[in-house]
This record gives structure tokens, C-alpha cells and sequence, in this order.
């Protein structure tokens, strides 16, 4: 078997069938000649936390991930053997190997990858992993149907959003066969919408599923931008999760690559000032009271010569307003509510130009009304975002607990009842 040039190979194939990505860790450790000490001071981990990773015994996707990028695991392996494809075992050129195959597993042009994970979001994002769906035959071109995809979130439409992801996510699927960066990239920005609307609607295991395939392919595609925006989602449902610390970590992360872009475009800045953004508001809800300050402050002068609109189809469209918003949000997250509608004071809703902004400016002084003991000013800020946006009041979990315990405890203030009709809430 050692004289066999395909050995190794086969060997990492079988570990792939089989779903082993742990163990794909540990034959790339292994073939550096490595020891788990050596690992575990790259990640910054224990010995033992490295052994449960390459026993399978560690659920962190993003600590894995950093283990199978130390030791050269291509991503398009671990990608198949997270079981995101469709068809698991990559397909080997065999009669276009080398004739002296010295590591396969570092070698990844030796491997034909056909990177087709399974949708596993039928009916709406909202069943089991299956099969990915086949392409719908559309003629339109691919950002087309992702801009469309876009506008509907941005509209608040999140129901035919949803509807409509499963036929988007096959389409992109398929484009990938082109195996283009770019594709990748569209693919990955697809996920990240999916996992984005996910996220709004508090379905967070399946967003956590869709974040994780928006974070893998934008590893594919080289892109720190699309990488950014899947991070991004990803530590929305790790705060979701009551991981804090490893959100922060994510994030932070995303921040340094997107920065290492040398910020040389106007996208890359906006990427650089949302991410600092998000980082703030990461270390808000982690309690983490000085980096949230700080990374907010630093955020608003990333953005200071931002656009004050931000040009279509931009995939991160942040303004200075936009900052301000995510102030209220970081002041909110750490209790101080004065602050946070100090921060908000000067928000108005012609300085978002999509509905699902406006909505959020709403409801974001909405809660931080609420949070400060001002059921008036709450119903008010809340029935403003149901007229602009109902999906963000009636399909956001945490609002519509709001609007449950004003029913409950104000039912007469003016408004509430408008609020509980339009949002069909019971207490």
C-alpha cells in the first residue's frame, strides 16, 4: 500500500466520505510534523482542546477552521468533509496526479472538487439539510436575481424572501461550476442573505448553518469583503448564543483582513467602518464596555467620508447615519439607554433609503425608550416601524416581546392597541 502513489490520497478521501474534518487536522498536522503543542500555540489553545478537534469532539466551526487553515487543509476538502456538498467524495483526477505524490492533502490543484453543498433550507430556509435544489432555468444574470434578492430584504418582504432563497442558493450553485473566485463569491453572498434574514427572524440554528457555508465559500473565493459579511453573520448568532468571546474573536478577525485590503477603495473603507461597527456592538452585548466605546468612536471616523448615501448595490452600504444607529444599539446593549437616545437624537428616517433601515432606526429608539422606562415614547417609536416596515415589529422575536409586555402592562397607553392589532401578538 506504501508503494501505491494514490495511498495518501485515498486515505484523505476516505476521511472526507466519512465526514471526519477533525481527522483531516490531524493528518495535515502531521504531515508538518507537528505536535499538538506546536497547534495549540498557533490557535492559541491547550494540547487537549486540539486533540478534541481532531477526535471530532469539538462543535466550534470556527476554531476548526483555524486548525485546518494552520495545518493547509484546502478549503474545498473541509468543506466536503463538514458535509456541504452534495456529492461528498471529491471526484480525483487519478490519471492526472503527479507520479510521485508526496502530500495530496497540500496539494490541492491534484483534486477535482465539485463544491455542491446541499441547500438544506426547503420551503423557505425552514426544513432539515437535504439536496440542493436544481437550477430554476432563469435567464436573468446572477447579480440580477442577488440584487433582486436584496431589495426584497431591504423592503422588509421577508416572507417571499424566503421563498425565494431556495431556487437563488440552486442557481448559485450551479454557476459554481465555472469554478471562478467571483462565483464563489456570489455563492457566499447568497448564503450570507439567507443566514442575514435567518438571523432577523431569531431562527438562529439554521442561521448558524447558512453562516458557516457563507463563511466557507468566501474562503473559497478569496474575497475579505464576502468573507467580512459572513463573519459578520456569523457573530450575530454566536451573541444569539450566548458566545460572546468567541463573536468577538470572529469579528475581530474579519476586521483585520478586511484592513490588511490596504482600505485602497471606497468599498473596502465602507467594509473597514461597518465591520468596526458590528465589533462595537459585538463588544456591547459581551459587556465589554471600553471596546465598545472605543470601536464605535473608531467606527464614525471610518465613516466620516462616507457618502451620506451609499451607492446601489454596494454589499456594505454603511453611512456616517448608519453609525449613528449602531451607537444607540451599542449604548442600548450596555443598559445605558439616556445614552443610547442621546446617540440617536439627530436620527432621522429619510437618512436610511430602504425600508428595512428605517424600520430598524425605529425600533432600535424604540427599545432604548423601553429599556428607560417610557412605554409612551416605546409604542410610538414601534407603531412608526410597523407603519414603514411591519416585518421588522412582527417578525423580530425581542420586539415582539416589547410589544407583548406593553399589551400586558400598559394596555391603555395610546397606541398599544393599534401596536398588538397590526403585530397579532397575545400575551
Amino acid at each position: 500500500m506504501g508503494a501505491d502513489p494514490l495511498w495518501s490520497t485515498r486515505k484523505v478521501l476516505a476521511l472526507v466520505d466519512s465526514q471526519r474534518a477533525g481527522s483531516l487536522v490531524r493528518v495535515g498536522r502531521e504531515a508538518l510534523g507537528w505536535r499538538q503543542t506546536d497547534l495549540g500555540v498557533r490557535l492559541r489553545c491547550s494540547a487537549s482542546t486540539v486533540s478534541r478537534i481532531e477526535h471530532g469532539q469539538l462543535t466550534d466551526l470556527t476554531l476548526l477552521r483555524r486548525a485546518a487553515r494552520e495545518v493547509g487543509v484546502p478549503v474545498d476538502l473541509l468543506a466536503a468533509s463538514l458535509g456541504l456538498m452534495a456529492q461528498r467524495s471529491p471526484r480525483v483526477a487519478e490519471k492526472s496526479l503527479p507520479p510521485a505524490l508526496e502530500d495530496p492533502l497540500l496539494r490541492r490543484t491534484a483534486i477535482a472538487v465539485g463544491l455542491t453543498a446541499p441547500l438544506g433550507l426547503l420551503t423557505g430556509l425552514e426544513k432539515a439539510l437535504a439536496a440542493t435544489p436544481d437550477p430554476t432555468g432563469s435567464r436573468l444574470p446572477l447579480d440580477s436575481r442577488l440584487a433582486t434578492a436584496r431589495s426584497l430584504f431591504d423592503a422588509g418582504h421577508y416572507d417571499q424572501l424566503l421563498q425565494d432563497l431556495p431556487g437563488l442558493l440552486g442557481d448559485a450553485h450551479h454557476a459554481t461550476t465555472s469554478r471562478t473566485d467571483l462565483d464563489y463569491a456570489r455563492l457566499s453572498s447568497a448564503y450570507t442573505l439567507a443566514a442575514t434574514v435567518l438571523n432577523k427572524r431569531g431562527d438562529y440554528a439554521l442561521s448558524r448553518l447558512t453562516a458557516d457555508r457563507a463563511q466557507v465559500y468566501a474562503d473559497v473565493s478569496g474575497s475579505p469583503l464576502a468573507s467580512a459579511a459572513a463573519a459578520r453573520e456569523l457573530a450575530a448568532v454566536l451573541r444569539h448564543q450566548g458566545q460572546e468571546a468567541a463573536a468577538q474573536r470572529l469579528i475581530q478577525g474579519a476586521v483585520a483582513r478586511v484592513e490588511a485590503t490596504g482600505l485602497t477603495t471606497d468599498a473596502q473603507a465602507a467594509a473597514y467602518a461597518q465591520m468596526l461597527a458590528s465589533t462595537a456592538y459585538t463588544a456591547a452585548v459581551a459587556g465589554d464596555r471600553d471596546q465598545a466605546h472605543t470601536m464605535i468612536r473608531e467606527a464614525g471616523r471610518a465613516a466620516r467620508d462616507l457618502p451620506l448615501r451609499a451607492p446601489a448595490g454596494r454589499l456594505f452600504p454603511i453611512t456616517p447615519a448608519a453609525v449613528d444607529l449602531y451607537a444607540v444599539g451599542v449604548h442600548w446593549a450596555l443598559g445605558d439607554a439616556g445614552a443610547a437616545l442621546e446617540a440617536g437624537r439627530n436620527l432621522h428616517a429619510s437618512q436610511f433609503p430602504t425600508r428595512e433601515r428605517k424600520g430598524r432606526m425605529h425600533t432600535d429608539l424604540g427599545r432604548a425608550w423601553w429599556q428607560w422606562g417610557k412605554p409612551d415614547q416605546a409604542t410610538a417609536a414601534l407603531l412608526a416601524a410597523v407603519r414603514v416596515s411591519p416585518g421588522e415589529v412582527r417578525d423580530r422575536p425581542p420586539i415582539r416581546q416589547i410589544v407583548i409586555e406593553l399589551h400586558t402592562r400598559h394596555p391603555r397607553v395610546t397606541g398599544v392597541a393599534e401596536l398588538v392589532a397590526a403585530t397579532k401578538v397575545t400575551a
